[in-house]
């Protein structure tokens, strides 16, 4: 596991849920491979929308730009590894 390894750059969200982000990330990376982007952000979609409702949105890589609306409170940018973490849920 690699909790409190990841360095959060941005966020909206509340800090209980900005822990559970990385921790659905780190254990991403303990499922797959550190290249399975996809993998990644498959697994922590699919556990924020069962933990927080479904809506939520993951983009996972080394390099990425990106330009959204989201709903306030569901926001966060982090690094982790060597790959940044975007989850955020879209407005409605």
């Amino acid at each position: 596991m690699l909790e409190g390894k990841a360095l959060v750059q941005d966020s909206d969200m509340p800090v209980k849920m900005q822990i559970q982000a990385m921790t659905y990330a780190s254990q991403a990376l303990d499922l797959f491979d550190v290249c399975d982007c996809k993998s990644v952000a498959r697994h922590i979609k699919r556990e924020f929308d069962k933990t927080y409702g479904s809506g939520w949105q993951c983009v996972v890589g080394s390099n990425f730009g990106c330009y959204f609306t989201h709903s306030q409170g569901t926001f966060i940018y982090f690094c982790l590894e060597t790959l940044n973490f975007l989850i955020f849920k879209g407005a409605s």
